[in-house]
């Protein structure tokens, strides 16, 4: 069983971190959020709209993904894989062009990356364009499955900030899927730590060391803080 009896809502202009260890459901949360995923019961409800087959392509539209690695297309050039959607659902050239420079400046991405192909960005270019992607139709939810979690420390750092100052500029309702108990409680109103399919404790850091459910949650806020660095 991959996930069993997992509640959680999320208020419009939230950020909430998913942590725990791997295979815990995490991703799998993610995936039901936004339909990849079709629970064997309960219901996903994403800004009033209950996710069904036959609502799920509309509810998907009100949502932007970045999967783990940013997940390009290694044919297509940035500015291309950028303006996927917006092609498909009928945009002129001239507002997608207008759109994704307006994006490439948002996070930071020169203007010159954007006609490139994925092979000769960097990779934390390459997670910006995958959160451009993800914004490019101004989706009232983001869903982010560890966005920054193959990256080296140093451009990990960068892009933290750089992810912060959008979250926080643009408002939007945020799930964040992180291993790092520090990068979530940098990004996140809450924190939910999830083990083996359950949801253990939702908080802050200091309710997890102050209050914790039980052993594990201790055992896995000593194991994050005494890690080297």
């Amino acid at each position: 069983m991959a996930l069993d009896g997992v509640s959680l809502s999320v208020s419009a202009g939230e950020t909430v971190a998913l942590i725990g260890p791997s295979g815990c459901g995490k991703s799998t949360l993610l995936r039901c959020v936004i339909g990849l995923v079709w629970p064997d019961d309960g219901t996903v409800d994403v800004a009033g709209e209950r996710m069904t087959p036959e609502t799920a392509e509309a509810v998907r539209r009100r949502m932007g993904y970045v999967i783990q690695e940013g997940g390009l297309f290694p044919h297509l050039t940035a500015r291309e894989n950028v303006a996927l959607v917006p092609e498909f659902v009928g945009w002129s050239p001239e507002r997608i062009r207008e759109r994704t420079d307006e994006l490439a400046a948002l996070v930071q991405l020169p203007t010159d990356a954007l006609g490139r192909h994925p092979g000769r960005l960097s990779g934390g270019q390459r997670q910006r364009v995958g959160i451009m992607r993800a914004l490019v139709m101004d989706p009232e939810v983001l869903l982010l499955d560890e966005p920054l979690g193959a990256l080296d420390p140093m451009v990990r750092a960068d892009l933290q900030r750089d992810l912060r100052d959008i979250f926080r500029r643009l408002q939007k309702t945020t799930l964040l899927v992180t291993h790092d108990l520090s990068e979530a409680e940098y990004f996140a109103h809450r924190i939910v730590l999830m083990r083996s399919g359950q949801t253990i404790q939702e908080g802050s850091l200091k309710t997890f060391r102050d209050k914790p459910a039980d052993a594990f949650v201790t055992a896995f806020v000593e194991a994050q803080e005494s890690r080297p660095g």
